[in-house]
């Protein structure tokens, strides 16, 4: 578990999220596949391809679904790993569940959303992302579920706490 050594400042029973959104990440021999954020929140910023859940929509139809728009593929055999939430200081609250896959049919390409970028693993570009995401990364790799709660002043983590071999259910998405 990794924790800050302070409370939280957030009471997260009572925390609600206004915006709910995904990622989606395809591990495969070594390299994960990112996107370079061309528009929109994050702009300019490297993270996995994702957004905003539609109405009516599953957090997993979501995933698939912006990363079928974002990059051109459709992931096969995508699987929850992760839920993080953001007190943002300067958006909205926002939930994410967190997917990877081990494949997809198709070929990245560029869109006006997002340009694709093959990573090796152990040079993930941690400087050009969020700054939440070396707190959790590193156990997604591993193979291992988490549940991250995250304070943010701007795009400063002031606060965090990452549970790890978190159990989903299918209700969870």
């Amino acid at each position: 578990m990794s924790r800050a050594s302070e409370p939280s400042p957030i009471d997260w029973e009572s925390w609600r999220a206004f915006t709910h959104a995904t990622l989606m990440f395809v591990i495969r021999n070594g390299e994960i596949l990112l996107i370079e954020k061309k528009r929109g929140f994050g702009a300019g910023k490297i993270n996995g391809p994702g957004g905003k859940i539609d109405p009516g929509e599953t957090p997993l139809q979501c995933a698939v679904r912006e990363t079928e728009e974002e990059l051109g593929i459709k992931v096969q055999r995508p699987r929850k790993v992760g839920e993080l939430h953001f007190a943002m200081s300067d958006v909205p609250d926002i939930l994410c569940h967190v997917f990877v896959a081990p494949d997809f049919e198709g070929r990245p390409v560029e869109t006006p959303e997002a340009k694709p970028l093959w990573v090796k693993l152990d040079a993930i570009p941690f400087e050009r992302m969020w700054s939440d995401d070396i707190f959790w990364i590193p156990a997604m790799l591993d193979g291992r579920n988490f549940f991250g709660r995250f304070v943010f002043d701007g795009e400063k983590v002031l606060w965090h706490d990452v549970e790890l071999d978190v159990v989903w259910t299918s209700k969870d998405f």
